[in-house]
């Protein structure tokens, strides 16, 4: 296992069991993001490093229940809570890596990925490797439910045009590995980033 997989492991693994109880009243803010991604019924669409599964339940009301829901997440201990809250009944869960995810090119209609762009151990390598697995024209939502600066302050610190969350520097990463940024928002109570995978 490389030390990028091995850093994530190490961070998320003792918080799996209490990351829902740190945010209890995300739940609205995932399903106005998820209803954002243009998805129709039918469409299949994976959350990637999807943690708890706080996305599912919404995912899978976009797409109804003809439509394929997919979590994965590098981390057993996420994925195990996410059983135990119930949200394994909303979608199929996967231990997978985003940087190597087993799906076929074109699978998906689109990526949802919540709190995702900070946790990416080679942003430009494993978005194109996003933009792989999504059809042309399918889209990549990275979420947040708070915007940039209010997390930022969550860790003591301010915002700063280095994040990869700022505009520019997600605009030209995303534009490098086969996306194209189409809007984007970043309020005290929201992060979200729409691109559309370009053919």
């Amino acid at each position: 296992m490389t030390d990028d997989r091995t850093h994530v492991l190490d961070f998320f693994t003792p918080r799996a069991a209490g990351w829902d109880s740190r945010f209890p009243d995300d739940g609205p803010a995932y399903a106005a993001a998820a209803g954002l991604l243009g998805l129709r019924p039918g469409d299949a669409v994976l959350d990637a490093g999807c943690g708890t599964g706080r996305a599912l339940p919404a995912l899978r009301a976009v797409v109804g229940p003809r439509g394929t829901v997919l979590g994965a997440d590098l981390t057993p201990a996420m994925l195990e809570a996410a059983v135990r809250a119930g949200r394994a009944g909303s979608g199929t869960l996967i231990r997978a890596d985003v940087a190597r995810l087993p799906l076929r090119d074109g699978a998906l209609d689109a990526v949802f990925g919540a709190g995702l762009i900070s946790h990416l151990a080679r942003p430009e390598a494993d978005t194109a490797e996003l933009a792989r697995v999504v059809r042309p024209g399918g889209v990549l939502a990275l979420f947040h439910p708070i915007g940039r600066a209010a997390l930022a302050a969550r860790h003591g610190r301010a915002a700063t045009d280095d994040d990869l969350r700022a505009e520019p520097r997600l605009r030209a990463l995303l534009a490098g590995s086969g996306w194209r940024l189409d809007s984007y928002t970043d309020e005290d109570d929201r992060f979200l980033a729409l691109a559309v995978r370009q053919p």
